[in-house]
């Protein structure tokens, strides 16, 4: 769609401003340092190599995305180029009723851009070097460790180590768990010494373990990760077989025009089918995984179906 033009006239000269020259903005419903400024910085790059298409970030965190999908949903419905960064933790919100009466149909599904993998983590300094340690010590002693966690009891952080934690047979309601806002407020609890875990996702650890001071003792993949994290054995080579995909991508608002959610859907196919996208996807932690429009909105209604019937099963809707 041609994007549509406005005419500005002053002392005579009339000059046209493209509908594009406000910048695209990427709204990240976290603190920076996790995973949905990872996603918003990659489509930022991604969009720089098309038109090209400025792209702005922004935080807007709380509630674990809530405050964001209220926004969007209340009072900014039709702004054309505004996109909102979501993970799998997000549809996991939803199919748990944490956004309150939110429905997957409140919004309009654009793209997923790549997936993501849970992992856990530790600073360097700490006593445990391998998942087998950890879960040995967390077995014999879970008061002694506290786990940091974007979400609260039924987030998918809570739910990833609670599961390592249960088929290495402990009881999960043991677990010392610190309900954080996002991976990069984990992370900066985990440098301080406040918590000795973190429960999150590779693409944040991609971020963190760079200068050393944080070690990766299991990634939640069916293999090894390439780059940063090529070394980081996964928790099936450690004895527990667990994985953990984590979907990234962007949604806007539910009254946003068809011409020009489409023209967003264009966007993204085009921009995720260059080979130069692949590079800055992998450099930025993901993994290949490109969906969008029709076929994305389908996939988000059978996972929050499947994540429903999950937390369901374990007790997580009242």
């Amino acid at each position: 769609m041609t994007s549509p033009i406005n005419w500005i006239c002053a002392l005579g000269a009339c000059i046209t401003l493209s509908a594009h020259a406000a910048p695209v903005q990427c709204i990240a419903p976290a603190k920076p340092g996790g995973g949905m400024a990872v996603t918003c910085k990659l489509i930022q790059q991604g969009l720089q190599t098309q038109e090209p298409t400025a792209a702005k970030i922004s935080y807007l965190p709380g509630g674990i995305g809530a405050v964001a999908w209220n926004s969007i949903v209340t009072q900014r419905r039709a702004e054309a180029d505004t996109l909102v960064a979501f993970s799998g933790g997000s549809l996991m919100n939803l199919a748990q009723g944490k956004y309150g009466r939110a429905d997957v149909n409140d919004v309009r599904w654009v793209a997923a851009v790549g997936v993501d993998y849970g992992m856990v983590a530790v600073r360097n300094d700490s006593p445990y070097k391998t998942l087998r340690e950890l879960m040995e010590a967390l077995r014999k002693n879970p008061a002694n460790v506290t786990i940091g966690a974007a979400g609260t009891v039924g987030s998918q952080d809570w739910l990833k180590i609670s599961m390592l934690a249960k088929y290495s047979k402990i009881d999960p309601k043991t677990l010392r768990f610190v309900a954080l806002e996002g991976g990069g407020e984990a992370f900066t609890a985990l440098r301080a010494g406040h918590v000795q875990l973190v429960s999150g996702d590779a693409s944040e650890a991609t971020l963190h373990a760079v200068d050393g001071e944080i070690r990766v003792l299991a990634v939640l993949s069916d293999k090894r990760l390439p780059g940063t994290l090529a070394n980081v054995p996964t928790a099936r080579e450690q004895g527990i077989d667990i994985s953990w995909p984590v979907v990234r991508g962007v949604y806007m608002g539910p009254q946003v025009s068809d011409d020009d959610y489409q023209r967003w859907v264009r966007t993204f196919d085009k921009m995720m089918a260059s080979q130069e996208f692949n590079h800055l996807r992998a450099a930025n932690g993901l993994y290949p995984m490109t969906m969008s429009g029709d076929q994305l909105t389908k996939y988000i209604r059978k996972t929050v179906e499947d994540y429903r019937k999950q937390s369901d099963q374990l007790g997580l809707i009242r």
